[in-house]
């Protein structure tokens, strides 16, 4: 016997409600299934080098020193 017999026997003993929370169910694995596109995953990987040259280095001389904002906090 074959998964989707397999399914279909089990689904025919349901009763109701437990159809609708299977069919429910179904549903979200379809969905979440259907975005997952590999493309989109090769996209998301992280490039070397893309903030070069944003820093400006040297830090000044007064870099450690407390901000004025924080003296109430100090």
């Amino acid at each position: 016997m074959n998964v989707d017999a397999k399914i279909l026997q089990a689904l025919m003993k349901m009763p109701e409600p437990l159809k609708e929370e299977a069919l429910n169910y179904i549903e979200y694995l379809l969905e979440k299934h259907s975005k997952a596109n590999p493309e989109a995953e090769k996209s998301k990987k992280r490039r070397s080098g893309i903030l070069k040259g944003t820093f400006v280095l040297p830090l000044p001389d007064d870099f450690d020193e407390p901000l004025e904002d924080f003296e109430d906090y100090m």
